[in-house]
């Protein structure tokens, strides 16, 4: 008996009609969702998905495009907010001791300048990312290690490596900002050929972190994870214009990292 479908088209959802033994192949995120042999099919209609809004409003009113990258979406630049989803404020820390000594959330600026705020986001210690008030905007989270590793899996997959391979990490260019990395001459590094970066429109910046002592380094970009290493550390990655990869490691809970958020 032959079948009529309505499919409802995403933004990576694909039909295709010409594979090998005449079998109709729907896609989604490049996994196989439905097929059927074209004879038995009578009809196929075609009607547009929801599409979820390509930007979010933070608690401070702070608006911040999206993107989509394989089945997450991603805010493209650093969060900003000062205050929890409940409205009550996290705490501004510019005393480099002050810093040192906080167990509970706080943000600062890179070198407590403002304009660095502005354009690089807010720099914030683990305790902020970690406090129940949720330093998210609602419906969005702070991601996991785990999340960070599929964001990973599906750029290498997908060929964003800077020499269009599908196999090893080397997609820090495709997740970096044509602008603002310093300069650098090592085969597919973030600062060889800033025109070549970010391909997948993640928009990383150099925003810098802070130490643990309260000192500013600059070179780099640095994100947090929500996932805990070890009792004083959480799983961090970064980025560096003289590397091509994606980095992994950890950090004291008291030093100061940029945050993106990914829808739930």
């Amino acid at each position: 008996m032959k079948t009529s479908w309505t499919i409802f088209l995403g933004l990576f959802l694909t039909v295709n009609f010409a594979t090998a033994q005449d079998t109709l192949y729907v896609y989604q995120y490049g996994a196989v969702l439905y097929k059927r042999v074209i004879s038995a099919v009578d009809s196929v209609t075609f009607q547009k998905m929801y599409t979820p809004p390509s930007t979010v409003t933070d608690k401070d009113g702070n608006v911040y495009q999206t993107v989509t990258i394989g089945t997450q979406t991603w805010m493209a630049s650093n969060l900003r907010v000062t205050h929890f989803r409940n409205g009550e404020s996290i705490t501004n820390l510019t005393v480099d001791n002050d810093w040192y000594v906080a167990t509970y959330g706080a943000w600062c600026d890179y070198a407590n300048l403002a304009a660095n705020g502005t354009k690089y986001g807010h720099l914030y210690n683990w305790y902020a990312v970690a406090d129940s008030r949720n330093i998210a905007p609602t419906g969005w989270h702070v991601p996991t290690d785990v999340e960070w590793t599929t964001l990973e899996n599906y750029l290498i997959a997908n060929g964003y490596n800077y020499d269009g391979t599908t196999s090893g990490n080397k997609i820090a260019k495709s997740l970096s900002a044509t602008t603002d990395w310093n300069s650098d001459t090592g085969t597919g590094t973030i600062g060889n050929d800033l025109t070549k970066n970010n391909t997948s429109g993640f928009t990383a910046l150099p925003g810098g972190y802070r130490y643990v002592n309260g000192t500013f380094y600059s070179g780099g970009g640095y994100w947090w994870s929500s996932t805990e290493y070890y009792t004083t550390y959480a799983l961090v990655r970064f980025l560096n214009c003289d590397h091509n990869l994606l980095n992994r490691g950890s950090g004291a809970k008291n030093y100061g990292y940029s945050v993106r958020c990914v829808r739930n």
